[in-house]
């Protein structure tokens, strides 16, 4: 499944049922920009909406996965309920990912402090000492951002 030949597919087929990118978002309850990022293989749309998308453009799924027209001849060896549970469970796998890194920078981050607070007593050891404290704490930050905003985006 290449990503950018989806987006540019989707594209294509929106192009030839004559819809801006604003009617088909309006028709499948999205945002434009959503839109503009399936059409850039920046995402791909998420498995809860992959009907209605093929739906509207006129495409099957397996064409939507391909990024193109099926052949009349090709056979098929997955249905589409299969390659929506793939795609949900892939998307699932990522949203997992993200989270993971999140926690592994907040980890991190409590680590560091913990070694900063093993280091001091003169004037470089201190200055260590509260380098990894400033840089712990950006880490767990950015960790709390991380898992905040996976959630949120789903």
């Amino acid at each position: 499944m290449d990503q950018l030949a989806t987006g540019k597919f989707i594209l294509r087929k929106r192009k030839e049922k004559n819809l801006t990118q604003e009617q088909l978002a309006e028709k499948l309850g999205v945002s434009n920009k959503t839109i503009s990022k399936w059409e850039t293989g920046k995402c791909m749309p998420d498995y809860s909406i992959v009907r209605s998308l093929c739906e509207e453009l006129g495409i099957t799924i397996g064409e939507l996965m391909d990024g193109e027209e099926t052949e009349e001849k090709s056979v098929r060896i997955y249905d589409d309920v299969q390659i929506i549970d793939l795609l949900r469970r892939t998307q699932e796998l990522e949203k997992q990912k993200t989270v993971l890194y999140g926690i592994l920078l907040i980890v991190m981050g409590i680590a560091l402090q913990a070694l900063s607070n093993t280091i001091g007593g003169s004037g470089v050891k201190d200055f260590f000492s509260g380098f990894l404290l400033g840089l712990s704490i950006v880490e767990m930050l950015v960790g709390i951002f991380v898992i905040g905003r996976s959630k949120a985006v789903r």
